[in-house]
């Protein structure tokens, strides 16, 4: 499995697009019995809102996922497990959806998903032919077959490990780099397909349903099985989120609602210990930097389980921001709205970095006076962010057209006109 904090990276569903809008089952009003005949009729629904809650996780799944691709800090992922998050996330929106015939959502996920993939191929592929790639090494003759992948990701789409670097601007690894998020497209692709078949076995056997990928994460990192190749690739990432992407089916379907209320808060806790222990147990790929969850898909399993858990217990279900958090509806609204955009582009921004800092060690200010500046790990995530933001400009407008909405170029939502901040 390529990590992707990868990665999607993640990663909304957004994945699908990572920025869909997610229903509140609690959005309709009820209606005020003022006289007996007015009562006897059905209220009116109102228009779904979002679940802003929902919101505040994917948004923050995505920062969560920028920052570990800059820093690699190993402790990220355990603060906040990013992909299994966005996995929860995404089935929980699929469970809304399929209330519909199964084949028309299946069909709209795809089409919200694969037209900003393209997109990102579109440019990927040509640069990387560019500079040498040639995906015939070990296929001569049905090289091309490969190339189908960045169709219909149903396998990781290819890309040259080692690279020219445009005349020494970028590392040879720029283009293993850039399509690191990619594997999360892949998966989120394999759980959109079989969502209707989970959704039923998840209404037959919840529990059993539940800890099926769980044991199976263990069964296929056991040792026993032969982990190489394309197919083993994508097991390994189905079954590491699986249980959270049915964990997000469950609180959908209200089955986590069913659980007395401190079972969650007794259980999750025992669930992140016992996912932490089987970290600790593990070999160390990288003694600089310690035990790696995302190294380790046994652990992070059990790790996004149990923390998913927690989070879709504590849901409040917030149809408006607390006051708080009203500041941020912007940043947060944005991201929700380009999640898929951020999150396939976030490494390419990272990659830029480097060509645009290296000029400076050159200049003799930054030499003589900001050495500091130019060594931090802080000024390629500051350059970065205005990139990612140059590529919602750019590409951003592809989610609205997959999800048939009028394009629009950079979605920060206004104010109202008069509005108070605080109110």
């Amino acid at each position: 499995m390529s990590t992707v904090e990868p990665g999607a990276y993640g990663i909304q569903d957004s994945s699908e697009t990572m920025a869909l809008r997610v229903l509140d089952p609690a959005a309709f009003p009820q209606q005020r019995d003022a006289e007996p005949a007015e009562a006897a009729a059905p209220a009116p629904a109102r228009k779904p809102g979002r679940d802003r809650y929902l919101d505040l996780l994917r948004a923050l799944a995505l920062v969560r996922v920028v920052v570990y691709h800059n820093f690699s800090w190993t402790w990220l992922p355990i603060v906040f497990p990013s992909m299994g998050v966005m996995f929860a996330l995404a089935g929980s929106l699929m469970v809304r959806s399929l209330k519909r015939p199964a084949l028309s959502v299946i069909r709209g996920r795809l089409r919200r998903l694969l037209p900003p993939m393209w997109l990102f191929g579109a440019v990927v592929v040509p640069l990387m032919f560019l500079e040498g790639w040639r995906p015939d090494a070990h296929h001569p003759n049905w090289w091309w077959g490969d190339l189908l992948y960045w169709i219909l990701p149903f396998s990781e789409p290819p890309f040259g490990a080692t690279l020219h670097t445009f005349g020494g601007h970028l590392p040879s690894s720029w283009a293993e780099q850039i399509c690191v998020p990619l594997w999360y497209l892949r998966a989120y692709l394999w759980y959109v397909l079989l969502s209707p078949l989970l959704l039923k076995a998840m209404r037959k056997l919840p529990w059993v349903t539940l800890l099926v990928p769980l044991a199976l994460a263990y069964l296929i990192n056991s040792g026993l099985i032969d982990q190489s190749g394309r197919l083993m690739e994508a097991a390994t990432d189905f079954t590491t989120f699986g249980a959270c992407w049915l964990l997000g089916m469950a609180h959908a379907e209200g089955l986590l609602r069913k659980i007395p209320q401190y079972v969650v808060p007794s259980l999750a806790p025992l669930v992140l210990m016992f996912g932490f222990w089987w970290l600790m147990q593990s070999p160390v790929d990288d003694p600089r930097t310690g035990h790696d969850l995302e190294a380790v898909p046994v652990a992070q399993a059990i790790w996004s389980f149990g923390a998913v858990l927690l989070l879709l217990h504590l849901s409040p279900s917030w149809e408006r921001w607390p006051k708080p958090l009203e500041r941020f509806n912007g940043v947060i609204s944005l991201l929700n709205s380009r999640a898929v955009t951020v999150y396939l582009w976030h490494s390419f921004a990272l990659v830029l970095t480097e060509p645009l800092i290296d000029p400076l060690w050159s200049n003799s200010f930054f030499y003589d006076h900001a050495q500091w500046l130019l060594m931090s790990q802080w000024t390629p995530l500051a350059i970065a962010v205005p990139l990612i933001c140059l590529a919602i400009l750019l590409f951003g407008w592809i989610e609205d057209v997959a999800a048939k909405r009028r394009p629009r170029l950079f979605p920060y939502p206004r104010r109202a006109k008069g509005r108070r901040r605080g109110r």
